[in-house]
């Protein structure tokens, strides 16, 4: 056999295997009952997002320098991991504020590091609105978003990787593979978009925990507002680029409400 069928068959093998390893790494989400397709342990998950933090943070200006405001964030954090669901889960959770007040965001990665800009945290009016932010992106991590998007970016690379390897000359082996695989992943982290579908789950579980709280979940619609309102300036909030803004979404979010509630919001919730 010539080394083109050798390198075919190689190729061949590693699609299988990619598409295999996809289909069947299958795991039930325990907050939610979801079954997911996850490549990643819980472990793994809380490793790739400590490795990704700083990169991420060093985007942004790194960590905030506003001790006051930053005292805030956390101390609302800290109230939602404490008095929620989500504190119940493996994740090793850590709210970042960034010393970046131009760009409207906030983000996290796989295993539990949340980040939100100055830019966000400023135009909230209050505790229940930081916590509106907060307990979106906590959903996401609870959710196992992005470790469902590393598995289907895994499937597209393990695909890329048998024709790279179909047409690679043997002669000239790459090095460091261990290396760049990683280096690839904590670059897909940085870089990770959130789908329709995610956001609105999201969304859910950002009620659930704030309502858990003791939060008032409508300071997420009030959240909503305010970024809507930003978006018909000139420039449109960075947090509509990397969280598509669902048609209907602050229908979404009620509808969650009235499910988290179907009696009415209680009084007594911090609003």
């Amino acid at each position: 056999m010539g080394r083109t069928g050798l390198r075919m068959i190689i190729a061949g093998i590693i699609a299988i295997i990619a598409i295999v390893r996809f289909f069947t790494s299958q795991q039930v989400n325990p907050v939610t009952g979801e079954k997911q397709r996850v490549s990643l342990s819980t472990a793994q998950e809380i490793a790739l997002g400590l490795q990704a933090a700083p990169q991420l943070a060093a985007q942004h200006g790194g960590e905030s320098r506003d001790a006051r405001r930053r005292a805030q964030v956390e101390r609302v954090g800290a109230r939602l991991l404490e008095r929620s669901s989500a504190g119940k889960s493996p994740y090793r959770f850590r709210v970042h504020l960034l010393d970046d007040d131009r760009v409207v965001n906030a983000f996290a990665l796989p295993g539990g590091q949340v980040f939100l800009t100055e830019a966000i945290a400023a135009r909230m009016r209050t505790d229940a609105e930081i916590a509106g932010v907060l307990g979106h992106e906590i959903g996401h991590v609870i959710g196992r978003h992005g470790a469902e998007q590393l598995a289907k970016q895994q499937l597209i690379g393990g695909l890329g990787s048998s024709a790279v390897i179909a047409a690679s000359d043997p002669s000239r082996p790459g090095s460091s593979e261990q290396s760049r695989h990683v280096a690839m992943l904590v670059g897909q982290l940085v870089n990770l978009q959130f789908g329709r579908d995610d956001e609105l789950e999201a969304d859910r579980l950002g009620v659930r925990f704030m309502s858990e709280a003791g939060y008032d979940p409508r300071a997420i619609i009030r959240v909503m507002e305010v970024l809507r309102d930003l978006a018909r300036g000139r420039r449109q909030p960075e947090f509509f680029s990397t969280h598509p803004n669902p048609e209907r979404r602050v229908e979404r979010i009620q509808e969650a409400i009235r499910v988290q509630f179907p009696s009415g919001v209680p009084t007594g919730l911090e609003r």
